[in-house]
C-alpha cells in the first residue's frame, strides 16, 4: 500500500493548489479527480460562463456603433463554432492543471475516491494510506424535487448543449440565473427568467436588487417574477411548465439554476467521524479540521463562501497551518469582492445597507444613478448604480456596491482600499480618472 503525507480529494481550484503548495514543501502528496481537472470554475463555471457572456454582448454591437458613426452588420451567430472553440481552451486549462500537477511531483490518480477509515483511501481498485488526508470536492448543481425535474437541464449541462433552442425558461434568481438568462437573451434565443421572489439576487443590496431587475425587464427577456414551478411535462415539441398561480408555460428547455449543494456522495464518509450541517456541508474548525482525527475540508464543499479565490486563500491557509510549522491561523472572510456578469454586471465588496443596518451601525448611504457617457450618443439607455456604504461614527467605508459595465473590474480595486480600511474622507480627497464611471465613486459628495 502506498503511504503519503497528504492525499486530496477532488482536484478542483482549492484541491489542486493545496496538492502543489504541500509538495513544493517536500511533502509526499497525492490526488484523485473522478471527472476534470480544475472543477467546476474552469470546466462548467466561471471561464466558460465569461466566454459565453462575452460572446453573447457582440449583437449590441451594430445599435451601440451607429451613433458613432459606424454601421456593422452582423451576418449570423454560430453556435458550433463557440462551442468548439470554448472547449478547444477548457481542454487547454485542463493539460495545464494536469501539468502543474505532475511538474510539482503530486502523484495524480484519475477516479473516484473514497474514505475507507484510519487514514485510508480507496481509489477505483486501489487503496492508499496518508496522515492527512482533504477533502475538496466541492459543490453540484440541485433540481426542486418537482414532477418533471429529471426534464430540465442545470448549469453543468449548460455548456455541452447540441444547439440553441428558440424559447428557454431559466428558473431562479441567484447569480448563475441572471447569468445564465443575460447569455441566451444576448445570443438570440427568446428568454423568459422566472424567479419566485419580487427581485432577483436575494442577499445582496437591495438597491443593486432594485436596479438590475429593472435593468433586466429592459433587455428584452421576459422577467416573471413571483411564482415557482410545480411541474415539467413533455408536450411533444419541448415541455409545458405549470407555475403554482394556475398558469403554465410552454417552452424548448429548461434550466434549473436553483442553488448548489456539497458534494459528498460516495465518499465514505459513513467509515468516518465526520459530521455534516443541516444543509449538507462538511463541518470543519477555522482550521478546516473536520470531527475526523487527520481529514480536512475547504472549498465549495464546506459551504462558506462558494468562489474559487476564496478556495484558493483557504487551500494556502491549510498548508501553512499543517506544514509550514508555523502557528496556525484561521481564513479571514471579512469584505471579499464578488462580481455577478449579469448584463449590466454587479460587483460587491463589504457590507450591504441593509446588513449594516442590522448589525445596529449608524450609516450614511452615498448613491448615484446615471447613464454612462458610451450610453449618450449610442442611443443606451442601461444606467449604471453606484452605491457606498459608510460607518457615520468611524468615517469607514464598509461597503461599496456596483451595478453597470466593467463593475467586477473597477470593484476589484476598491476592494483592497476597503481591506485597508480606507475611510469616506480619503475616498474623497482622491482625484478621480476622468472621464470614467469610476471616477462617480471619489465624487459624491453629499449622503442621500
Amino acid at each position: 500500500m502506498k503511504e503519503y503525507d497528504l492525499f486530496v480529494i477532488g482536484a478542483g481550484s482549492g484541491g489542486v493548489r493545496a496538492a502543489r503548495m504541500a509538495a513544493s514543501l517536500g511533502i509526499k502528496v497525492g490526488i484523485a479527480e473522478s471527472r476534470y481537472f480544475g472543477g467546476t470554475c474552469v470546466n462548467v463555471g466561471c471561464v466558460p460562463k465569461k466566454l459565453f457572456v462575452y460572446a453573447s454582448e457582440f449583437a449590441h454591437l451594430p445599435e451601440q456603433a451607429k451613433g458613432f458613426g459606424w454601421d456593422i452588420d452582423i451576418k449570423g451567430f454560430d453556435w458550433q463554432t463557440l462551442l468548439t472553440n470554448k472547449n478547444s481552451e477548457i481542454e487547454r486549462l485542463n493539460g495545464i492543471y494536469g501539468k502543474l500537477l505532475n511538474n510539482s511531483g503530486v502523484e495524480v490518480y484519475e477516479g473516484e475516491a473514497s474514505l475507507q477509515g484510519q487514514g485510508i483511501v480507496k481509489i477505483n481498485n486501489e487503496e492508499v494510506k496518508a496522515d492527512k488526508i482533504l477533502i475538496a470536492t466541492g459543490g453540484w448543481p440541485v433540481k426542486p424535487e418537482i414532477p418533471g425535474a429529471d426534464l430540465a437541464i442545470t448549469s453543468n449541462e449548460f455548456f455541452f448543449l447540441d444547439q440553441l433552442p428558440k424559447h428557454v425558461l431559466v428558473v431562479g434568481g441567484g447569480y448563475i440565473a441572471v447569468e445564465f438568462a443575460g447569455i441566451l437573451n444576448g445570443l438570440g434565443v427568446d428568454t423568459t427568467l422566472s424567479y419566485r421572489g419580487d427581485k432577483v439576487l436575494r442577499g445582496f443590496d437591495e438597491d443593486v436588487r432594485t436596479h438590475l431587475t429593472e435593468e433586466l425587464s429592459k433587455s428584452g427577456m421576459t422577467l416573471d417574477l413571483g411564482r415557482s414551478p410545480t411541474a415539467i411535462k413533455p408536450n411533444g415539441e419541448g415541455y409545458t411548465v405549470d407555475f403554482d398561480r394556475g398558469e403554465s408555460v410552454n417552452t424548448d428547455l429548461v434550466v434549473f439554476a436553483t442553488g448548489r449543494k456539497p458534494l459528498t456522495s460516495n465518499l465514505g464518509l459513513e467509515h468516518t467521524q465526520i459530521e455534516l450541517d443541516d444543509k449538507g456541508a462538511i463541518k470543519v474548525n477555522e482550521y478546516f479540521e473536520t470531527t475526523e482525527t487527520g481529514v480536512f475540508a475547504l472549498g465549495d464543499v464546506i459551504n462558506r463562501v462558494q468562489l474559487t479565490p476564496v478556495a484558493l486563500h483557504e487551500a494556502m491557509r491549510f498548508v501553512a497551518n499543517e506544514f509550514r510549522g508555523l502557528p496556525k491561523q484561521g481564513m479571514d472572510y471579512g469584505d471579499i469582492a464578488s462580481a455577478v456578469f449579469s448584463q449590466p454586471s454587479v460587483a460587491t465588496v463589504g457590507v450591504s445597507e441593509e446588513e449594516a443596518r442590522n448589525q445596529g451601525v449608524n450609516v450614511d448611504i452615498y448613491r448615484s444613478s446615471f447613464r454612462a457617457l458610451k450610453e449618450t450618443i449610442s442611443g443606451g439607455q442601461t444606467k449604471t448604480l453606484m452605491k457606498i456604504v459608510v460607518d457615520k461614527e468611524t468615517d469607514r467605508v464598509i461597503g461599496m456596491h456596483m451595478v453597470g459595465e466593467q463593475a467586477g473590474e473597477i470593484i476589484q480595486g476598491f476592494a483592497a482600499a476597503i481591506k485597508m480600511g480606507i475611510t469616506k474622507t480619503v475616498l474623497d480627497s482622491t482625484v478621480g480618472i476622468h472621464p470614467t464611471s469610476a471616477e462617480e465613486f471619489v465624487t459624491m459628495r453629499e449622503p442621500v
